[in-house]
């Protein structure tokens, strides 16, 4: 097949990327287009002058930097959907979000569509049968980041904060109830068995749990049921019908603090890591609540799932987006901070 010759504009922009020692062919101009990462044509240039638009020429600019061939850039492409917030790029970051979050049924070749509603026994058991099928080959992770941060400390004779929660939170205690609530929410996990999931992994102060499951005992006998305003509460079907039906202007501001967050988490970690730095940033609630389960995110399909899982939180759990954007302000201020100098006395 034929490929339509290049058009001026496309000469010109491949041009200015190249200025920055950079490259951008043409065909690949016309691929970011149709992935909708860059603007049409039509809006490259500015209508007074004629000039290619500064933003125009610093995104082809980035695609080009992140684009390797035979690899994607991932949830990276969602971040340019969710700063353009158009119409169509919001319809496309929420199929991608909605793709996501059901990878572990795709995974245990499951369909939402399968998944039995109701309280009968059948229905139970045919949900936890397809929980185990999740869990089927799944590779046990020993110790997440904070877990292999405190090793290290600890043999570098550097003190850090006490853990605060749990050991791992991908503990397989914690996983295969938390497939079960995929399935099929809150209503097919006792609250016994959920809080013995957690006492049995529990490494903060013991009085923290006790203090959970008072409030959750509290609010029962006032006709309350704290784990209704979970957002597992309907399990992976509620989740999928949260993302169908968040506003869009909400779900791409969502994505842009989330993906904003963990590209600053990164930056952060690569390029300043040092015992203050983690012990500050562990010192924080936000570590337990996002850094730890979901704000690590490589440029794949783990991370794509990380930022999923971030963008349901930032939608649903109150409190949750404020946190973040605190925490955000937090590394911001971090990265900036000048360091301390070395004792050759270079920066």
């Amino acid at each position: 097949m034929t490929r339509t010759p290049p058009t001026a504009a496309e000469l010109a922009l491949a041009a200015e990327v190249d200025r920055l020692g950079l490259t951008a062919t043409p065909h690949q101009l016309e691929r970011w287009r149709a992935k909708r990462w860059l603007a049409p044509t039509d809006q490259w240039t500015d209508p007074a002058t004629g000039a290619l638009r500064p933003d125009i020429v610093h995104r082809a600019a980035w695609l080009a930097l992140l684009s390797r061939p035979g690899r994607s850039i991932s949830w990276i492409g969602w971040m340019f959907w969710a700063i353009d917030a158009t119409e169509e790029t919001a319809a496309l970051l929420r199929r991608a979000l909605i793709r996501t979050i059901q990878l572990p049924l795709r995974q245990a070749r499951i369909t939402l569509a399968q998944i039995p509603q109701g309280d009968s026994d059948t229905a139970f058991k045919t949900r936890q049968n397809f929980a185990a099928r999740m869990l089927e080959g799944r590779r046990a992770i020993g110790r997440d980041l904070d877990g292999l941060l405190r090793d290290h400390a600890g043999t570098a004779g550097i003190v850090l904060p006490e853990p605060r929660t749990v050991a791992n939170p991908f503990d397989t205690t914690l996983i295969r109830i938390g497939a079960r609530l995929l399935t099929g929410g809150m209503a097919d996990v006792s609250p016994e068995e959920l809080t013995e999931a957690w006492r049995s992994v529990w490494t903060g102060p013991p009085e923290h749990l006790d203090q959970i499951t008072a409030a959750h005992l509290a609010a029962e006998q006032a006709g309350t049921d704290l784990r209704s305003l979970s957002p597992l509460a309907h399990g992976l079907p509620g989740l999928v019908r949260a993302l169908e039906r968040a506003d869009a202007r909400l779900l791409c501001e969502a994505v842009r603090a989330c993906t904003k967050a963990s590209s600053t988490l990164l930056k952060l970690l690569l390029e300043r890591a040092g015992a203050g730095m983690l012990a500050e940033l562990m010192a924080d609630v936000m570590w337990d609540q996002w850094v730890r389960a979901g704000g690590i995110a490589p440029a794949s399909r783990l991370g794509e799932a990380a930022i999923t899982l971030s963008t349901v939180q930032y939608l649903l759990v109150p409190g949750w987006a404020e946190d973040l954007h605190r925490y955000q302000d937090r590394m911001d201020r971090m990265l900036t901070a000048p360091t301390a100098p070395t004792p050759d006395g270079r920066p």
